[in-house]
């Protein structure tokens, strides 16, 4: 087994001393910077073993920032941690453990205040408004259902609008 050189090492724990990554993030950065292939899994390996490095912490954190700091919704936060680089399956349990406490209609009534002061004034802002929600993540038939409340009472929004928002 090849050991580390304190050099790879101590570079690993500096990027970790900036935020949490993930083994793939700390990886690929580590690699930019030329280090011996070798040596950067063994970096990881005990970086693991050392618990510095944790993928489901990870994916937890992010997906706790991604809930309640950027308002995005379930299916959004998921790609996010699996483009980091963790699991399908770590990353689904960690967006469930944190939507488990944080209600997700309550995330997306947050992200509609955020966009939106006062009614929907018309059918164009209904659908900018729809479409960004769902690229945020959040379901279809829920952001259609609370747009349609911030529309009532407004003579432009008389009826739902258009299926193909």
């Amino acid at each position: 087994m090849v050991t580390p050189s304190p050099s790879t090492y101590q570079v690993a724990l500096r990027l970790l001393a900036r935020r949490e990554l993930s083994a793939s993030q700390l990886r690929d950065r580590l690699t930019r910077q030329e280090l011996p292939p070798s040596e950067i899994e063994a970096a990881i390996t005990r970086l693991r073993r050392e618990r510095a490095v944790d993928d489901a912490r990870t994916a937890l954190a992010y997906a706790r920032q991604a809930a309640e700091v950027r308002l995005r919704g379930q299916s959004r936060a998921r790609r996010e941690i699996e483009a980091l680089g963790i699991d399908p399956a770590t990353a689904r349990r960690a967006v469930a453990e944190v939507f488990d406490e944080v209600d997700e209609e309550s995330v997306l009534e947050r992200a509609i205040a955020k966009r939106l002061n006062g009614p929907i004034r018309d059918r164009a802002q209904f659908r900018r408004l729809y479409q960004a929600l769902l690229r945020q993540g959040f379901p279809p038939d829920r952001v259609a259902a609370l747009l349609v409340v911030r529309s009532e009472g407004n003579a432009a929004m008389s009826r739902f609008p258009d299926p193909d928002c």
